[in-house]
């Protein structure tokens, strides 16, 4: 899918010329020609970049960033200003602009810094897809390290292999034997409860400090990853 490039300026030039710009570098792109109608759009399209002017009537570029972070997204946000002037740079940072650039601009640099603005955002994507959640136990494939509540967790190679098993599963009931299958392989011929010894030191390790239990037994089934409630 082409990255969508959401454009709200109120300068009916700057629009015209950016959607053409962008859409022959490959993009797809909305326009919006005040803070308010790019609001709406902003909700209804959920676009991958948003260019904004800061000087717009009714509702400005700050407010459409302030707005845009306090909804939760965090889309990427390059500003477009006439002023150059460091506090109003400062200003549109501190609400969540991600870069700004001074009109009147050079179009290359503003295509360069629209490619820049997509490649970070697509690296963090990248990293934040190495990692696996629920609730406040999150596994790092790269590093293969386990964190909860802020803490680390040292596990062992096998432990590391049967939290990511029930992390790839949650809520999932996961029986003994697919479970054996999976981590220690169909013809283990080792201890017979050592899937049980597992799991004993997992709930000892992911519990310290008094935090709930998350690996819960299926009697006579085998074992799921959810919360005590």
């Amino acid at each position: 899918m082409r990255p969508h490039v959401l454009v709200i300026d109120d300068d009916d030039k700057i629009t015209s010329m950016l959607r053409r710009s962008l859409a022959f570098e490959g993009y797809e792109v909305t326009t919006a020609n005040n803070g308010l109608e790019g609001l709406k759009t902003m909700l209804a399209s959920d676009p991958d970049l948003l260019v904004c002017d800061v000087m717009m009537p009714h509702v400005d570029g700050w407010e459409v960033v302030r707005r845009v972070r306090e909804g939760g997204s965090a889309v990427p946000v390059l500003m477009l200003t006439a002023k150059d002037d460091i506090q109003d740079r400062v200003k549109g940072l501190d609400l969540g602009a991600d870069d700004y650039l001074v009109k009147p601009f050079a179009l290359e640099e503003l295509l360069a810094r629209v490619r820049a603005l997509l490649r970070r955002k697509a690296d963090k994507m990248e990293e934040e897809s190495n990692r696996i959640v629920y609730e406040d136990l999150t596994l790092d494939l790269d590093s293969r390290e386990a964190i909860r509540g802020g803490k680390r967790i040292e596990l062992t190679a096998k432990e590391f292999d049967l939290l990511h098993l029930f992390m790839q599963n949650p809520r999932r009931v996961l029986t003994r034997d697919s479970i054996m299958d999976k981590i220690w392989g169909y013809d283990y011929s080792g201890e017979s409860n050592v899937l049980e010894v597992y799991i004993a030191m997992l709930r000892q390790k992911t519990e310290e400090g008094g935090t709930k239990r998350v690996i819960q037994t299926v009697r006579g089934t085998g074992y799921v990853l959810r919360g005590e409630n």
